[in-house]
């Protein structure tokens, strides 16, 4: 999928992620702040690159704030903002089957 415009989903609350992903020219350039870093960072930072390749992004800026997210929860973020980023409309989002 092609990042077409900036797209937010997720919040700053307590295990939430928020995620915020623009369009970017080339490559993936992600920041990532976590509360819980020390303990879960490369994991974490695994997710979100895993899911951006599931979806076929190939070209974005992610930044995700994370809360201390469940792994389930960071992937509805993610694959949320990016079905923002594109316009995609409802009857469109394979809900529940994109991401595995």
């Amino acid at each position: 999928m092609e990042i077409q415009k900036v797209a937010i989903a997720g919040t700053l609350e307590s295990s939430d992620a928020q995620v915020t992903v623009e369009p970017l020219h080339s490559g993936i350039e992600l920041s990532l702040e976590s509360s819980v870093m020390n303990q879960y960072g490369r994991q974490i930072k695994a997710t979100i690159l895993d899911t951006l390749s599931q979806l076929e992004v190939k070209n974005a800026k992610v930044i995700v704030v994370d809360k201390g997210a469940l792994e389930c929860t960071l992937k509805a973020r993610i694959q949320c903002a990016v079905y923002r980023s594109c316009d995609a409309s409802e009857k469109n989002i394979p809900w529940g089957g994109g991401i595995r």
